[in-house]
């Protein structure tokens, strides 16, 4: 038995982010295995955009390894913080203490 599902009741995935010691060696391996599309890079973080899902590659310095939810009210969560592309978000730990980022859906692109 199949169940369906009314899916724009779900949260989005909007990206998962993975620590690199070097972004361009990083970026070289990934496009070399996959179809995907760099959107943004530079020495600290970068974007790659692949057909679901977002990878976001950085630096242990910059950012730690988390999972991105698109969120409305991200907010009630604490005090948003605006990144260099313009979303806000914020990170909090879940009860195994991985770390999740609550993006605010109305800041993205």
């Amino acid at each position: 038995m199949t169940l369906k599902l009314n899916t724009q009741a779900l949260h989005a995935i909007d990206h998962i982010a993975i620590q690199v010691d070097n972004i361009k060696k990083a970026i070289e391996w990934y496009t070399k295995q996959f179809k995907c599309i760099v959107e943004y890079q530079d020495d600290s973080w970068a974007y790659i955009k692949f057909a679901n899902i977002h990878l976001a590659l950085v630096v242990p310095s910059q950012h730690p390894s988390h999972l991105a939810f698109k969120v409305e009210n991200a907010a009630k969560y604490g005090a948003l913080r605006t990144h260099r592309d313009g979303t806000q978000s914020i990170y909090v730990g879940d009860p195994a203490g991985n770390t999740i980022e609550f993006v605010e859906s109305s800041s993205c692109k």
